[in-house]
């Protein structure tokens, strides 16, 4: 029977309640709701997930993530929507949009990137059970590379790779400043569209938002 090497979940953990806490930083007027529900919420969604996770309950595991998501992913829209609306009036002054803008992008690089973990290969726990990574929504370089004398297989393959967390930052956070997957190409329509949302909120937050507070100060 093959040995289950689980892929860690502390850098997941971590990285939604970051974006949990950034509210904070935000003006009450952009925050769906006080910031510290949200916190709450996603603290406790994220507990319960990873639990879930070690008690070896993958529905369960699944179900306490994806509803994390939907919290940040909603407190992210609502944020970015109300200061755009803000704007014409004046509401805020250019600091606090400076402020604001930064918090949203830096949220929307975490929560993309824990929508792309969560969502990519089947999810982690399905990555969880495979040997290596070879097929999924993201052609990593490992998958695509071919190790010399190995008969064609790649090095994902030859050293029995699998994408993890920081692969996943790394990939929003290049789309968030390129606007583009630079070295990993998308080959599937649902993380194309996707990516687009991404590169679509991130060109708003940053050329418009913080282009107009440059532009008063």
């Amino acid at each position: 029977m093959t040995e289950i090497k689980y892929e860690p979940r502390w850098p997941v953990a971590l990285a939604s309640l970051a974006a949990a806490s950034l509210p904070f930083a935000l003006p009450r007027s952009l925050s769906m709701f006080p910031p510290w529900i949200v916190a709450l919420l996603v603290s406790l969604l994220v507990i319960a997930a990873v639990v879930t996770h070690y008690t070896h309950k993958p529905m369960l595991n699944q179900l306490f993530g994806y509803a994390m998501l939907v919290v940040l992913t909603a407190a992210l829209l609502y944020s970015l929507t109300t200061l755009i609306l803000a704007l014409p009036h004046h509401t805020e002054v250019a600091s606090r949009l400076l402020e604001s803008a930064a918090m949203i992008w830096v949220t929307n690089v975490i929560v993309f990137a824990v929508w792309y973990w969560r969502l990519d290969a089947g999810g982690p726990n399905a990555r969880d059970v495979r040997q290596s990574h070879s097929r999924g929504a993201f052609l990593f370089p490992q998958m695509a590379t071919i190790v010399p004398g190995t008969d064609g297989k790649s090095i994902a393959e030859v050293e029995k790779w699998r994408p993890q967390f920081v692969d996943y930052l790394a990939l929003s956070f290049y789309t968030c400043t390129s606007f583009a997957p630079t070295d990993v190409p998308v080959l599937s329509r649902w993380a194309k569209l996707m990516m687009m949302i991404q590169a679509v909120m991130s060109l708003t937050t940053v050329a418009l938002l913080a282009g107009r507070a440059v532009n008063i100060l």
